[in-house]
């Protein structure tokens, strides 16, 4: 058994070099730019214009971005916000400070970049998952990558059957990623934090080898999860909007204060953040910090952190009850906005003027710095036991929304290799596996998980490559009936009658 273990230890660690390494990331970041570049640089060119249509709209009496039209759907807002649940995780926090850590301060100059790009990505996800969705038998629409690579790429001469094939791959790989990095690996950060940060000097033993304070946290995150979970896509939805936008407000509020204590490093901070993307760090042994180690962490942190070409959000923004696919698709431009260039931001901005880097070399300031409690420790030196508390609760909303976000990308995979009733077994299954993860020592199954992650991208880039000219024509479309208002008939489905229910219902508006 040992022996099939260190096999398949070896042989996943190869995968995963492989697909979160060089390959995957020139597939991921260069999907980007030729996107931006094919949309004219959408991101930039209609800044204003997806700033009003998206967090702008919600400030607007009567506003369609928080309304829900029918009980079968969910409002775009609240697409956003459950996407943001599980995009908005650990990785935003502990993730950023190991970036840091490991790459130096220049991570965070490719960090930007990657997001830069990924918004792009994110947009066309989007919009290709509206363009392709459908409702199933319960009325609720259903989208993602699975439905563009079989009705999209499927449709092209000769791409049927492999179409197909993806499509299954994308699904399969989404379940197994739901129930690792998205259930049991998130399940796991949680009670290592809670135990560390609450229950110290508290054991109360073990049980056949499983932890008796472990299961406990378990059980109770699994009656909270399956509360939520259990209640459908709406209860799903209703949790995330109201929890979301608290959090990160929160988080950001403290980030400031700590920037706003440490102001007489911000312009130093900002120095050593462009200084080093460019250039090698002197570190301890003879070895170099080089720009590739900043760049490549940089861009893994991005990528983890906002999922942009993972093609897992969309399953969740496909939901909304949004008419346009551009609308959709520029709430998916905030959301890696948001996710990166403000969370991931702050967290950067908190560990660079806190002092716990050296801005001059770009090194660690401090000796055995951990970076998994690097934010909590400079939390602490400013609000003393309450900021190291609230970022175990904070840690605690990060990734328990991202376990309720992930429910939902893995019911709609499920849904679609084995229809809407086997989604009901499927979210049972996957709270129970809640307690799993609570209980689980093991780094094998999140590595294997993680693995899986990253498997999704390749078919989902693959349909998003192919479908890039429609994606680009969609947009035109949009750009020249919402901006320039000229007369041209909607784009808004590959299915005549969804397109004509959407028509009328954008007359009606």
């Amino acid at each position: 058994m040992d022996v099939f273990i260190e096999k398949l230890t070896e042989i996943n660690g190869e995968l995963n070099s492989f697909i979160w390494g060089i390959p995957g990331l020139v597939l991921l970041i260069g999907t980007g730019i030729l996107l931006t570049i094919c949309t004219k640089v959408f991101q930039v060119s209609h800044i204003g214009h997806w700033f009003k249509e998206t967090i702008g709209s919600l400030f607007r009496k009567n506003s369609s971005s928080t309304k829900k039209t029918d009980r079968k759907s969910i409002s775009e807002f609240q697409a956003l916000c459950t996407a943001l649940a599980a995009t908005v995780g650990t990785g935003n926090i502990a993730g950023v400070a190991a970036a840091i850590v490991i790459g130096g301060p220049g991570a965070v100059f490719w960090m930007w970049v990657a997001a830069f790009f990924g918004m792009m990505t994110n947009f066309s996800e989007n919009v290709l998952g509206i363009y392709f969705r459908r409702r199933n038998s319960n009325g609720e629409w259903s989208g993602g990558a699975m439905y563009y690579l079989k009705d999209g790429l499927g449709r092209k001469k000769g791409f049927k059957t492999i179409a197909s094939v993806l499509a299954v791959l994308f699904a399969c790989f989404a379940i197994l990623a739901s129930f690792g990095i998205g259930n049991m690996g998130q399940v796991n950060k949680i009670t290592l934090n809670l135990e560390s940060a609450f229950f110290s000097n508290t054991n109360l033993g073990t049980v056949g080898g499983v932890s008796i304070l472990g299961l406990i946290i378990g059980c109770v995150l699994v009656v909270l999860g399956g509360l939520i979970i259990l209640g459908g896509l709406q209860r799903i939805a209703s949790f995330a909007e109201r929890v979301i936008p608290f959090m990160a407000l929160a988080y950001i509020f403290g980030a400031l204060v700590i920037m706003f204590i440490n102001i007489e490093n911000i312009g130093a901070m900002f120095v050593s953040i462009f200084r080093f993307a460019f250039s090698n760090r002197a570190v301890s042994g003879g070895v170099v910090g080089t720009v590739f180690l900043a760049m490549t962490q940089g861009f893994k942190r991005g990528v983890f952190s906002n999922e942009a070409g993972l093609g897992s959000s969309v399953m969740v923004h496909s939901s909304s009850n949004v008419k346009e696919p551009v609308r959709q698709g520029m709430w998916g431009i905030f959301e890696v906005f948001f996710d990166t260039m403000i969370v991931c931001t702050m967290t950067a901005i908190v560990v660079l003027s806190s002092g716990y880097i050296d801005l001059k070399t770009g090194n660690p300031a401090v000796t055995n710095l951990d970076d998994s409690t690097l934010i909590a420790r400079a939390f602490g030196n400013v609000f003393g036991s309450f900021g190291e508390w609230f970022i175990a609760i904070a840690m605690l909303l990060f990734a328990f929304t991202t376990v309720v976000g992930w429910s939902q990308y893995g019911a709609k995979a499920v849904e679609y290799l084995f229809g809407t009733k086997a989604v009901k077994i499927y979210k049972v299954i996957f709270v129970l596996m809640i307690a799993s993860g609570a209980i689980m020592t093991s780094s094998l199954a999140w590595d294997i998980s993680d693995t899986f992650n990253g498997f999704m991208m390749v078919p989902n880039l693959i349909g998003v490559l192919t479908l890039f000219p429609l994606v680009v024509k969609i947009t035109r479309n949009y750009i020249n009936r919402r901006i320039k208002n000229k007369d041209e008939k909607p784009m808004l489905s590959y299915d005549p009658e969804i397109e004509a229910e959407m028509i009328n219902k954008l007359d009606e508006e």
